[in-house]
C-alpha cells in the first residue's frame, strides 16, 4: 500500500505586527526552514511525514497493509511577539517552513531526519542540530550554532557590535563569511583539519595550555591547543571549532 502524504497545514500569528519578535522550536525528527520576509506576521507551514515503517516490508500472503495514521498535532502559542511551536515530532517527522518578519530572533533545534536553514533574518540566533547540516544565509546580528554530524555554513550581512559568537561541529566543515569590516578576536581549532582565511589576520599560535588535576590518587595532564587571531584590530570573540573537517573564514565583497 503506498505511503500517505498528509497535506501541509498553514497558519499565521502575531500580536504586535511589525515589531521585533522571537521564535522558539524544538523538534526531534524533521527539518526547520526559516526565512525573513517583508510581512508583519509569522507564517507557519507544517507537514507530517508518513511513519517510517509504512510500506517498508511486504505484507503476509493474502493480507493488505493498513497504513498507520499520521495526524499533524501542532500548536503555536504567541505572547508579546514571542512565538513557540510545539509538536509531536518524537513520533514521526514534522517538517516546518516558516516565514518571519526580518527583525526576529530564533531559538531552534532538531535532532534527526532534516536540516536547519535560516535566511534573511536579523536578530539573536541560537541554532542546534545533532545529525545534519546547518546553513545561515544572508543573516544579521549574532549567532551561537552547533551540530554534531554535519557542516556549518553561515553568511552574515552584518554583525551586532560587541556580541560574541560560536560555531562548532564534531564531524564536518565550518564555513563562515563575514563583512570585510568585522572587528573580532578569533579562536579557532580543527583537530584533524586546517584553517583557511582571506582576511588580513594577525595570527598567533598559542602555547598549549597544560592542565594538571588529581582524582582518586591519579594525576591527569591535558592540553588545550587553539589558534588565536584578530581582524580589524580585534573585537568580541568568534569561536570556530571542529574535530574532523576544515575551517574556512571568508570576507564578503
Amino acid at each position: 500500500m503506498p505511503r500517505t502524504r498528509p497535506k501541509p497545514c498553514t497558519s499565521s500569528i502575531a500580536s504586535a505586527p511589525g515589531k521585533p519578535g522571537s521564535l522558539a522550536i524544538e523538534l526531534v525528527h524533521g527539518f526547520i526552514h526559516v526565512a525573513g520576509y517583508g510581512g508583519k506576521t509569522v507564517v507557519i507551514s507544517a507537514t507530517a511525514r508518513a511513519r517510517r515503517d509504512d510500506g517498508e516490508k511486504a505484507p503476509p500472503s493474502g493480507l493488505k497493509r493498513i497504513a498507520s495514521a499520521t495526524s499533524l498535532n501542532l500548536t503555536a502559542e504567541e505572547k508579546n511577539n514571542h512565538v513557540e511551536i510545539l509538536t509531536e515530532s518524537f513520533a514521526y517527522p514534522i517538517d516546518l517552513t516558516i516565514k518571519v518578519p526580518y527583525n526576529f530572533s530564533l531559538k531552534i533545534s532538531t535532532i534527526n531526519q532534516g536540516d536547519i536553514s535560516v535566511e534573511n533574518v536579523a536578530g539573536e540566533l541560537e541554532v542546534t542540530k545533532v545529525n545534519g547540516p546547518i546553513q545561515l544565509r544572508q543573516v544579521s546580528g549574532s549567532a551561537v550554532v552547533s551540530t554534531v554530524n554535519g557542516n556549518l555554513t553561515a553568511t552574515f550581512r552584518s554583525v551586532t557590535a560587541g556580541a560574541p559568537m560560536a560555531f562548532s561541529t564534531l564531524n564536518g566543515k565550518v564555513n563562515m563569511t563575514f563583512p570585510g569590516t568585522v572587528k573580532a578576536a578569533l579562536k579557532m581549532k580543527s583537530d584533524r583539519g586546517s584553517v583557511y582565511s582571506d582576511f588580513d589576520m594577525a595570527v598567533r599560535r598559542s602555547v598549549p595550555n597544560v592542565t594538571r588535576s588529581t582524582q582518586n590518587g591519579l594525576n591527569r595532564v591535558s592540553t588545550d591547543d587553539w589558534t588565536y587571531g584578530t581582524v580589524n584590530g580585534g573585537g568580541p570573540e568568534i569561536m570556530m571549532k571542529t574535530m574532523n573537517g576544515d575551517i574556512f573564514l571568508r570576507q564578503s565583497n
